[in-house]
């Protein structure tokens, strides 16, 4: 990592090892933050995986001078907090006859669930490239297994914890979570190449 005073990264591997090294103080952020309901229905490693997501995604928005990168972990952690609770209450509200599949969707043309996800990996100052974002992670979901497809639409945009997709798809809860860190990990570099 560069100077702090600058806030810049020079590689995403600086930025990685900077997340990390952060990362107990980012759960306890998390933590303290997600509410008595939405951590009952949420782990905050699962909003910790989406900050790191986003925050790769959109590495040159920690390289503004004088910016404290941990202060911007801390408000992308808001986002994906708020973002969750506002899942939780759209599926609360949604009837199960609703949901269809990933397969469908990409099949169809539709790219519901590439919106969200483009969604949640672009920045507002990034929109403008929404639409190479959006085609390259059509592409990257093509090169993944069902089980991970159907897994990242659980997750991320179904908004289910993992406990629950482990049950769902007959894994424990660390191998559904290591899924999606390998998962996450393969679209972020097949979108970024």
């Amino acid at each position: 990592m560069t100077d702090p005073g600058t806030s810049r990264f020079s590689t995403a591997e600086e930025l990685v090892r900077f997340i990390e090294s952060e990362r107990p103080n980012l759960l306890g952020y998390i933590d303290k933050n997600l509410g008595p309901v939405l951590r009952k229905k949420i782990e905050p490693d699962d909003i910790y995986q989406e900050l790191c997501l986003a925050a790769l995604a959109a590495p040159e928005q920690f390289n503004a001078p004088g910016r404290d990168p941990f202060k911007r972990l801390c408000q992308i952690a808001e986002q994906r907090i708020i973002e969750s609770h506002r899942r939780f209450i759209a599926a609360h509200k949604r009837g199960a006859e609703r949901e269809r599949s990933i397969d469908q969707a990409l099949a169809a043309g539709q790219g519901a669930f590439i919106d969200l996800l483009v969604v949640s990996m672009t920045p507002a100052s990034q929109a403008f490239s929404k639409n190479q974002k959006e085609f390259q992670l059509m592409q990257a979901m093509e090169a993944l297994t069902a089980e991970q497809r159907e897994a990242v639409r659980l997750r991320f945009v179904d908004g289910w914890a993992t406990k629950d997709i482990a049950e769902k798809l007959g894994k424990t809860d660390g191998a559904i979570r290591e899924l999606l860190s390998r998962t996450v990990s393969q679209l972020q570099t097949l979108v970024n190449t």
